[in-house]
């Protein structure tokens, strides 16, 4: 059976997601973030960059919420866009945009808003302009398609999207909404979906630590721990 190493943060709730639409037998292995269970040796065996999500999948150990997407939807030959090289290139041309421009991006700017100490103008202007700058393109991609891929390809590349909806409405709060309002159409019809719903029911079920103490910060952001 396949060990889903999680925390509910957007990164697993997208592999979540693809799993649910998959109906793939697994075990949600929680891995507490806040507690510091991604620096255990144990888990950096798994993922040597200590970071959630994470998949066991018989001999196959895969890490990165990307190549996870991809190792699933190649495995069950679902999820993956239009058939043939072009179809191809364009799946991994928004999923990777995804990965490392829309992802990143908006982490940092969630980061900076919210938890970083001044002075931080700069760094809070420049995340949050690439942040909204990424959202955008995505927003006037879903303005003339339903999927990110087209109408008729529901994709890895919306579970991603998916994903990220929770913190960019962490960002940017309702602002968000009117702001990208055809992400916010992808956004609820996803969540309409079962498997949606399911995969958000996975934070309900272990006790995650929900206080960002002193120590749940110094686990988070390990850069600002004192030597």
């Amino acid at each position: 059976m396949i060990q889903f190493y999680y925390h509910p943060t957007p990164n697993p709730r997208k592999v979540a997601l693809l799993l649910e639409e998959l109906g793939l037998p697994y075990e949600m292995v929680p891995v507490d973030t806040s507690k510091g269970e991604q620096h255990s040796i144990a888990y950096r065996a798994i993922n040597p960059n200590g970071k959630v999500p994470a998949l066991a999948d018989g001999d196959a150990v895969v890490f990165d919420s990307a190549a996870i997407l991809l190792h699933l939807a190649e495995k069950s030959g679902r999820f993956l866009g239009a058939p043939g090289a072009a179809g191809r290139a364009e799946m991994l041309s928004w999923l990777m945009l995804a990965a490392t421009g829309l992802g990143p991006f908006t982490g940092q700017a969630v980061h900076f808003t919210h938890y970083a100490p001044e002075p931080k103008d700069y760094a809070l202007h420049r995340y949050q302009f690439e942040a909204e700058r990424h959202w955008a393109l995505f927003d006037a991609r879903l303005a003339t398609r339903r999927y990110v891929l087209g109408d008729d390809h529901y994709s890895i590349v919306d579970m991603s999207l998916w994903g990220w909806c929770g913190g960019l409405a962490y960002l940017m709060g309702d602002a968000a909404w009117a702001k990208f309002p055809h992400v916010k159409r992808h956004f609820d019809e996803l969540n309409a979906r079962p498997a949606a719903i399911a995969a958000m029911a996975l934070a309900t079920k272990h006790a995650f630590k929900a206080e960002l103490d002193a120590d749940a910060k110094a686990q988070l952001f390990p850069h600002g721990r004192v030597a």
